[in-house]
């Protein structure tokens, strides 16, 4: 990267190719790259060792791709139209994440991710949620983090030079094409600006606007950054949210379920309650639906009513009545024996096919699977001994940034990869997001390497941008609000409100109150210089907060009706699940008539348009066709 000169007071620099992320799509994208002949590139980034890939996780945490095992009946065609059937997903980009998924995979096993195979050298799989094979695979409960370090690894072997420590506050852009970018150094609020014809953005899911949050504390995201630029965003209603622990955030899904453990509520009087024990079923319904939690984590609407995703929802109800919730590996749940004979037949199979019917949660958990026991420890919480505490937490976006099949966005030269990137819908596979990290990534690199690398020169941008930054970094100590304080609200805020479940009331109350602190944002301070950065990340969450909840508000007026992972409050709503109050009443959607929602944030307001998915594209498989036209432009147009 080189040194240009400077706007105001401001030191520009300019590099052809910038990224910007250092999880496992940004460093995938910076090395296929470097080693596709790009050499004008940089990576940028809040912290390296920060962020998604490298600090989450579950019990097994999954990695989706065509099946590569035994004698299941799988094709490119077939991955792709599940992926599609996910609801509100582009057929084009599901048959590229398909495509991809394969050579994406073996990229990595390449890389030395340790996936495992058998001794005939088979990737076997496993199913996971929405997914009618076996596609699944996994390195255990860190495979994210083994994949970002090899990719780092390999970065690292190419020389690409790292800026660490500086945060994205602004896009810079010249109608609908990219210019370049505005970063704050973090540790005290100076502004530089990058000039660059390309921008990946491999920011990640908008993690900073829950307070109920799967995602690491070092994870914020900058979707708020891109929609202020003009980036369409799409899907943005569509999230998983799921039970899990809140110190140290993580998925409470698979074994930890599976193994039955025991659910309980401590109020302020240190009071414990059995609160499962009062819902209407009987005691081995209710320990069939927390075995089926373990691969049915991601809260879904439509198995609340007689399903598994009431556990989801009586956790919620506990926390409402300023109870704290955990789980309890110690004792079985009603500190009584475990019914083995009445549970249902897909637990009590699992079970004792592997052997893990011992007399409590954690002599189970032990049995099938000690890396999940051992996680916890790792982490300084010892199950055996002590009570976890969870939350129905945020825990990926489906939705993002709306991108074509090159996985470029609506702005020219802007790439959103990972999952900032709109290339899911209602529904996804899980371990899905894996592979479209990989699949989007590499897509962008194919596009830049051919299309957009070379005989460029640096182009003029605005001075007013820069000016703003600066000005609003020089007064950032002096305001009546604590920027530190107001974000920990507007957190809780969206946490109430714009999570799992959605009255249209309660959203516009808290679309107010963000409202009135984005029109009055001058009025925020920073504590210290040390603190800037969190003011801009708060500006970034607002604005990403009153895009996200807008989008809410239109499905709920619209009475599209509840699906995937959120219940829309419906008062003339035909399923009312017993013993729940009336804001669980509600109307699934009509499957028939989904509708892509994107959307445009302009002049502080919030515009929406409606599109149906683009379909799976036809085959295209004619061998002597498809090399023609390869001959002439590898096919990339």
């Amino acid at each position: 990267m080189k040194e240009y000169g400077k706007i105001s007071e401001t030191k520009v620099y300019v590099v052809e190719t910038l990224i910007v992320g250092t999880g496992a799509s940004g460093l995938n994208a910076a090395d296929l790259l470097y080693k596709g002949g790009a050499k004008d590139i940089a990576i940028i980034t809040e912290g390296i060792k920060s962020g998604t890939s490298r600090n989450t996780g579950s019990d097994k945490q999954t990695y989706y791709k065509l099946s590569l095992s035994g004698d299941d009946k799988d094709s490119v065609r077939d991955l792709a139209q599940d992926l599609f059937n996910g609801g509100c997903v582009d057929g084009d980009v599901a048959l590229v994440e398909a495509s991809l998924s394969t050579p994406s995979f073996l990229r990595l096993v390449e890389l030395g991710v340790p996936f495992p195979t058998n001794r005939y050298g088979e990737y076997v799989g496993y199913k996971t949620d929405h997914d009618p094979h076996r596609r699944a695979t996994s390195a255990g409960p860190y495979t994210s983090r083994f994949m970002t370090e090899r990719l780092e690894a390999e970065v690292i072997k190419d020389g690409i030079e790292i800026l660490d420590g500086y945060q994205l506050v602004r896009i810079l852009t010249s109608g609908d094409e990219v210019r370049g970018a505005v970063f704050i150094e973090r540790k005290n609020g100076k502004p530089i600006v990058i000039l660059c014809r390309n921008l990946i953005l491999a920011t990640g899911g908008p993690a900073g606007i829950y307070s109920l949050s799967v995602y690491p504390l070092s994870q914020y995201g900058a979707t708020g950054v891109a929609l202020e630029c003009g980036a369409m965003g799409k899907n943005l209603t569509e999230w998983q949210y799921g039970l899990a622990s809140l110190k140290p955030r993580w998925n409470v899904s698979g074994s930890y379920m599976q193994v039955l453990p025991r659910f309980v509520s401590i109020d302020e009087y240190g009071n414990e309650y059995d609160f499962l024990s009062d819902y209407v079923c009987t005691r081995p319904e209710m320990l069939s639906r927390v075995f089926l939690k373990g691969y049915q984590w991601p809260f879904d609407v439509r198995k609340l009513e007689n399903g598994s995703s009431i556990v989801d929802i009586l956790c919620l109800l506990e926390s409402e009545k300023g109870r704290k919730v955990y789980l309890d590996f110690m004792h079985n749940p009603d500190f009584a024996p475990i019914p083995w004979s009445e549970l249902s037949d897909d637990a009590r199979s699992y079970l004792e096919a592997s052997g893990a019917t011992e007399d409590t949660p954690i002599k189970r958990l032990k049995k099938l699977n000690l890396p999940a026991y051992d996680f916890y420890l790792d982490k300084g919480v010892d199950l055996e001994k002590e009570y976890l505490e969870i939350g129905l937490c945020a825990q990926h976006n489906n939705g993002g940034l709306s991108i074509n099949t090159w996985w470029e966005s609506n702005i020219k030269g802007l790439f959103p990869v990972g999952e900032c990137a709109a290339s899911h819908g209602v529904y996804r596979p899980g371990g899905s997001a894996l592979n479209a990290g990989q699949c989007g990534s590499k897509r962008a690199v194919t596009w830049i390497l051919e299309k957009a690398t070379g005989g460029w020169s640096p182009l003029g941008v605005e001075e007013e941008c820069v000016k703003e930054i600066e000005e609003m970094v020089s007064s950032s100590l002096s305001g009546e609000f604590d920027a530190d304080s107001v974000y920990d609200e507007v957190r809780r805020v969206m946490s109430i409100s714009g999570s799992a479940l959605r009255n249209c009331e309660d959203m516009k109350n808290a679309l107010a109150i963000i409202d009135s602190y984005l029109s009055s944002f001058s009025k925020i301070k920073a504590k210290s210089e040390g603190r800037i950065w969190n003011l801009f990340q708060l500006r970034n969450a607002l604005i990403t907060e009153k895009v996200y909840l807008s989008s809410m508000i239109e499905t709920a007026e619209k009475r599209i009706g509840s699906r995937g992972s959120a219940i829309y409050t419906d008062d003339e709503g035909n399923i009312h699940p017993k013993n729940l109050d009336d804001r669980f009443k509600y109307t699934l959607e009509k499957e028939g008539e989904r509708l892509i929602q994107e959307v445009i944030y302009k002049n502080g307001e919030v515009e929406f348009s409606y599109r149906k998915p683009r379909p799976i594209p036809l085959d295209d498989d004619f061998f002597e066709n498809v090399w023609r036209e390869y001959r002439k432009n590898k096919n990339i147009f």
